[in-house]
């Protein structure tokens, strides 16, 4: 189903060919990335791109390869300022026919964790969507961004660093204490 700059959208498995892989490219539109962008908080999403193949394995499963190309712009997150990243991330997903929804509250992490029950249609923006959110670095950082180290106190009091706000700097001073005293 081409979009409107002759790309595919998206994929129905029912008119796919079964028997050879088909090829398929997605090129996001200036108002995807737009909106894409906005719905990640990022400050801009350039290059957008899902490329691969989609083949049948067996009698009604699918194998799909492809390869996701984006430039990013994220704020740091010490000092807001723009950090770029380029992501290309390969993608591979199989989707079973007989897949079986487990029931209880509590399961196993199947063997297979690219697995995905077979949809009629395969929304390719919605895979290029969950696969970019996936790449993307949690915390950017900025090449030059210094955090500075604080310093909490009543007044008169001597400040605590941030090494002694650690849980553990509290039983380091008692061990040091207690060492001191059985000399």
């Amino acid at each position: 189903m081409p979009g409107p700059d002759n790309t595919v959208r998206a994929l129905r498995f029912s008119d796919l060919p079964s028997r050879k892989p088909s090829r398929f490219s997605l090129a996001l539109t200036e108002t995807e990335r737009t909106t894409l962008g906005h719905e990640l908080g990022l400050l801009d999403l350039r290059k957008a791109r899902l490329v691969g193949e989609i083949a049948p394995t067996g009698k009604n499963d699918w194998r799909l390869s492809a390869t996701l190309g984006a430039t990013v712009d994220q704020p740091c997150g010490v000092t807001l300022a723009p950090v770029t990243t380029r992501i290309d991330e390969t993608i591979e997903r199989l989707y079973l026919a007989n897949w079986d929804v487990p029931e209880a509250a509590e399961v196993e992490m199947p063997e297979d964790t690219n697995a995905e029950p077979l949809p009629d249609v395969l929304d390719l923006l919605a895979l290029f969507s969950e696969s970019l959110v996936l790449a993307l670095p949690p915390f950017p950082r900025a090449p030059d961004a210094v955090l500075e180290t604080s310093q909490y106190t009543e007044p008169g009091k001597a400040p605590m660093t941030d090494d002694e706000a650690k849980p553990f700097a509290g039983l380091a001073q008692l061990k040091l204490v207690s060492d001191e005293g059985s000399d």
